[in-house]
């Protein structure tokens, strides 16, 4: 028999024991009830002091005879190893011994002995039902099959009046409930007690079902630590140790929650905790609520060897009530934020959480792809920030991925033909081993987006489809080349160690609308092999102050991971001249452009902004921009290449004059339309795409533009072309 099962034998003989000297105590007031009785009900029930005469003979007979079992005999004290934990948490570290249930409760809520009487009355209601009979007998009233303090007051030694008090941990804790409906007095109203502390004296202690609806256990995946994060969390057992007057609250900054969780829950179960998630969106805002829900984790806390993971790291919850909330909170509480906080109620700890180091995310890659494919860890480690459970993750998938693929050819599960995250590839699975590593990183590392910006399809984009002069496309690949080797100058060559900022790749693509700048970004996310995600200026721009700003976070720290491209189209709309400050609206449009400037140059991966106005843009943009490519308007060359391309080898075209065609003074997205609308004209008439057709899109693209219409033109180029 182990100690835990020995532990429930010994506290259910307990319960047994005291429920027996409950019931002889009951039936010998029963038994014994006098006239007197009601004039001591009366009294109690008014408050009134009993005559000394009464009060003598109710204390006598509210005494057990010799022959009750004590239900506090110290011989009943079992050490219960389960239960002990490495910190003084909540209340005072039980060293001496572990007590059956109750005592064990009394020892941790401070009962005294006569409380402890009173919550086993209570307790008794539920586990004997001749517990309710004594009660209606003992109180001479059948109406009254129910534990009241006036019984109480009369059955145990005392009276000890101080238990009505909201004070005392009876009431406090919530380990008893009463109810007192209308004007019925307090001593007179029944009590019970709470479902939680009935089964915890039983033996069964679990969280409270009235708070898993709002608690979630972190999980052992988000325990996993890189060595930079496992001395973050001995910093924090080290500090635990040594507060002298009550736990600080452990203040846990920075963007990315995944590693604050697992910092937290590696320092929670180095201290024997488990750790339980609490968003602060669901705190009640009412005072009173907030009151009740405090109160009953913090009994939580008592009674489990538990903490506090409060995630408040996007809320929008006022920090008022998050203060308060705290402030009640005597445990061990980790606090998620994405900044700092001024007010948190009590004593913090504050620390600065980030994802593993780029050393020891190529670790961690190389460990999980095996140590042949160095350079593929170097290179993931360079594009994409990640934890190290997501890189574990993210091999597996791959792994399953290219052994499913394998499946045709060769024997599933044959570590010599499939390849494996441990071991060596064959020659022939490599490269796509590693090109499916790539796109699961790019489902992970994809930021959630979805209302803030709008991610382009940018499959079909090559360079085949630019049509830009050389120096332009030279500038184009000087950016591709710059993001593919930005760990070998950064981190091999220590430019990151004299450069704080300034990390990341950033161009401007200038130029008129349709002169090919969106295109130009979807081939360079194109060839990288990276997502690319078109800023929706509508959502991220918003007319009431301190919005703008949140949204600009979200969208950069969510872009953060890597494998992202973030395009700015019209970013004169956002990256506009700071204005002289004339009124309160001036002064915060200023401030949203001086935070776009910082977070701008602290962005470490690629953005992207395309603009028509170029000059609109503020000077302070430009000195921070590594690249500004033109986009000129393009030549007769230019657009008959353009035209060229713009039908895809399927459409059926009927001797189409492309060098007549590029005489149209036309932008590439206006060609493109055109080409469009001419198909479509086609399909109609049912017929192969005709100049004539093409003409006549040609005209309504020219209205569209607002660009006059030159008829004898048009007639003339179709003349040219008949005579041809």
């Amino acid at each position: 028999m182990n100690d835990l099962v020995a532990w429930q034998t010994a506290n259910d003989r307990y319960l047994s024991d005291a429920l027996a000297w409950l019931r002889a105590k009951l039936e010998r007031l029963a038994e014994q009830t006098m006239p007197e009785a009601k004039t001591v009900e009366r009294a109690v029930a008014q408050s009134q002091p009993l005559p000394h005469s009464l009060f003598k003979r109710v204390v006598t007979l509210s005494k057990s005879t010799a022959t009750e079992p004590n239900v506090f005999s110290p011989s009943d004290v079992m050490e219960d190893k389960e239960q002990s934990t490495p910190l003084p948490l909540s209340v005072d570290d039980e060293k001496q011994e572990h007590l059956t249930a109750l005592r064990m409760l009394g020892h941790r809520f401070g009962l005294t002995e006569f409380e402890r009487s009173v919550l086993l009355l209570c307790t008794a209601m539920e586990l004997d039902t001749r517990t309710a009979w004594l009660c209606a007998r003992a109180q001479g009233d059948p109406n009254k099959a129910y534990p009241t303090f006036a019984l109480t007051l009369t059955l145990f030694d005392g009276p000890a009046w101080d238990i009505l008090s909201p004070e005392r941990p009876l009431r406090y804790w919530r380990l008893i409930e009463i109810n007192q409906p209308g004007a019925q007095p307090l001593t007179a109203s029944a009590i019970r007690a709470d479902e939680r502390i009935v089964n915890y004296i039983k033996g069964l202690n679990y969280l409270d079902d009235r708070l898993l609806p709002l608690l979630a256990p972190l999980t052992d995946a988000e325990g996993e630590v890189a060595p930079s994060q496992q001395q973050q969390a001995e910093m924090i057992v080290a500090h635990l140790r040594a507060a002298a007057h009550g736990l600080p609250i452990i203040h846990l900054l920075g963007a990315d929650t995944v590693s604050k969780r697992a910092v937290a829950q590696r320092a929670a179960r180095m201290v024997g905790l488990t750790v339980y998630r609490l968003s602060s969106d669901v705190l009640p805002t009412s005072w009173t609520e907030l009151e009740t829900l405090a109160r009953l984790y913090q009994r939580e806390s008592v009674l489990l060897p538990i903490a506090l993971y409060l995630d408040a790291h996007d809320s929008d919850k006022e920090l008022l009530t998050v203060a308060r909330f705290l402030a009640r909170m005597s445990g061990l509480v980790f606090l998620d934020t994405r900044e700092p906080w001024p007010q948190r109620g009590r004593d913090a700890l504050t620390l600065d959480i980030a994802k593993p180091s780029l050393a020891e995310q190529k670790d961690a890659w190389q460990q999980a792809l095996g140590k042949e494919t160095g350079s593929a860890a170097e290179e993931l480690a360079g594009q994409f920030n990640l934890t190290l459970p997501e890189i574990q993750r993210i091999a597996k998938i791959a792994s399953k991925a290219a052994a499913l693929a394998t499946t045709g050819t060769h024997t599933v599960g044959s570590a010599s033909e499939t390849p494996d995250c441990t071991s060596g590839k064959t020659s022939g699975d490599e490269r796509s081993f590693l090109n499916q590593i790539w796109d699961t990183c790019l489902i992970a590392a994809r930021p959630r987006l979805d209302t803030l910006a709008q991610r382009l399809d940018v499959k079909a984009a090559t360079w085949d489809d630019l049509v830009l002069p050389e120096t332009e496309k030279k500038l184009l690949r000087q950016i591709m080349d710059q993001v593919g080797r930005r760990h070998l100058v950064y981190e091999r060559w220590g430019f990151n160690r004299r450069m704080s900022r300034g990390l990341g790749i950033n161009a401007l693509f200038a130029g008129e609308s349709g002169t090919g700048k969106t295109l130009a970004a979807e081939v360079i996310a194109h060839e990288l092999r990276m997502n690319l995600y078109r800023i929706d200026l509508s959502q991220v721009v918003s007319k009431y102050i301190g919005e703008t700003e949140k949204n600009l976070r979200k969208l950069f720290d969510a872009a953060e991971d890597g494998g992202t491209i973030l395009f700015f189209d019209e970013a004169d709309a956002l990256f506009g001249k700071r204005s002289e400050v004339k009124d309160s609206h001036d002064r915060f449009a200023n401030i949203e452009i001086n935070y776009l400037l910082q977070r701008m140059e602290a962005y470490r991966g690629l953005a992207i902004l395309a603009t028509n106005m170029k000059s609109a843009l503020d000077p302070a943009f430009m000195r921070r921009l590594r690249f500004i490519v033109n986009f000129p308007f393009p030549g007769i060359a230019e657009r008959t290449r353009i035209w060229e391309r713009a039908f895809p080898k399927d459409a059926e075209t009927d001797d189409l004059d492309y060098a007549r065609l590029a005489r149209f003074n036309l932008t590439g997205g206006s060609i493109q339309n055109i080409a469009v609308n001419a198909a479509f004209l086609a399909a109609s008439a049912g017929s192969p795409v005709t100049m004539p057709l093409i003409f006549e899109a040609a005209r309504n693209e020219f209205r569209k533009l607002e660009k006059p219409v030159n008829e004898a033109e048009f007639r003339l180029m179709q003349s040219v072309g008949a005579k041809q």
